[in-house]
């Protein structure tokens, strides 16, 4: 078994296409991929440049089921990412970026212990993309950023241990450790953002 980092962003509900659409803008130009439509909770539709399931059909998640991308994403060159890059023989773009995928992302609408929020959760497709997650200054800021710019609450890196690290929580950067969403002590974490 290998390595199943994520970066998690909670946001509320309503911010969900919108998160979508600033995810969107984080693909590789030139992606050879149909675009794909999905209808959210409340019947809006949203058009990415990613599969679902590796396919291209539409997505129905209007009654508030999970959705599951298959995405590619740009990030920024750091040491990290360069040293990843040089491994894999993966060439930047012309705006020094380089896209890494897939990073399977998965949408929660309203999950049980935060209803009026989503959770979009990036899980890196092996654990040399899950050790760059952990490392990379440059995917956390893409993180982070995504979740500003989509309105989010909290950004969280989980390395599958019995803690989380907190990336951004209410509209200021962190690098605090919570206890990990199945533990007792993350309920009082999700009682500081969901005000």
């Amino acid at each position: 078994m290998g390595l199943d980092y994520s970066y998690e962003i909670i946001t509320p509900a309503r911010n969900v296409s919108r998160a979508l659409v600033e995810l969107a803008k984080l693909a590789p130009e030139g992606r050879r991929v149909p675009p794909l439509t999905v209808t959210l909770p409340g019947g809006e539709q949203v058009v990415v440049p990613f599969t679902s399931h590796f396919d291209s059909e539409p997505v129905d998640c209007s009654s508030g089921n999970r959705l599951e991308l298959d995405t590619s994403i740009t990030f920024g060159v750091d040491d990290a990412v360069r040293a990843y890059c040089e491994d894999s023989r993966t060439e930047c773009d012309e705006f020094g970026r380089v896209a890494l995928g897939y990073i399977y992302l998965t949408v929660t609408f309203a999950p049980e212990r935060h209803p009026d929020f989503a959770s979009l959760v990036f899980t890196a497709a092996t654990s040399r993309m899950s050790r760059l997650f952990e490392r990379s200054a440059s995917v956390r800021a893409t993180f982070t950023g995504l979740t500003v710019a989509s309105g989010g609450v909290a950004c969280l890196l989980d390395t599958e241990t019995d803690t989380v690290e907190v990336c951004w929580l209410n509209g200021r950067p962190s690098q605090e450790t919570v206890p990990s969403s199945y533990l007792a002590g993350y309920d009082d974490f999700v009682a500081r953002w969901r005000g």
